[in-house]
């Protein structure tokens, strides 16, 4: 078994989609970021990446490749579960948390679990998502940015040997 930790951070503004885990959220401010922004799947990709000593995402998924530009996450921690499961890893499970001031995200957050364990082909109980404040201290209090951590355990697939006839 192996662990790996992630962490993101993107700029609030005006005129983009606030997206948290697959899941649109109205705000009037959104992540600003090459893809969709989706800070909270961007830190379960590096966890996951990292646990698997498989480097982090802008190794896999560059923002200075316009290919990847407005591509949705939950595409990416799709292509990292390949990744992984083509390397013998399987994930046993994932927890994050999201610090935000605005908007509570408690209405959401079941979703959020849905659609990334959907995207890791595992079990909403293997994926857990939390969500808090912090405190209106710093960028993130002050409206200016959302963080989100993330860490993930993975296991080597076991091998079921044939046996002789």
């Amino acid at each position: 078994m192996r662990i790996g930790q992630g962490y993101d951070i993107h700029r609030l503004v005006p005129g983009r989609k606030l997206i948290l885990g697959g899941v649109e959220i109205a705000h009037p401010t959104g992540l600003l970021g090459h893809s969709d922004a989706d800070a909270l799947v961007h830190a379960v990709c590096d966890a996951l990446l990292g646990a698997a000593a498989q480097g982090d995402i802008g190794k896999h998924f560059p923002d200075n490749d316009p290919c990847w530009r407005g591509t949705c996450s939950l595409y990416f921690l799709r292509r990292i579960r390949d990744l992984l499961a083509s390397a013998g890893w399987e994930v046993v499970n994932v927890d994050s948390t999201i610090l935000a001031e605005k908007p509570r995200l408690a209405p959401f957050l079941l979703s959020m679990r849905e659609n990334i364990a959907s995207a890791l082909q595992i079990s909403p109980d293997q994926v857990s998502v939390k969500a808090g404040t912090n405190e209106k201290m710093d960028a993130i209090g002050r409206e200016e940015a959302i963080a989100c951590q993330a860490i993930a355990l993975v296991r080597k697939r076991q091998r079921i040997e044939p046996q002789p006839l």
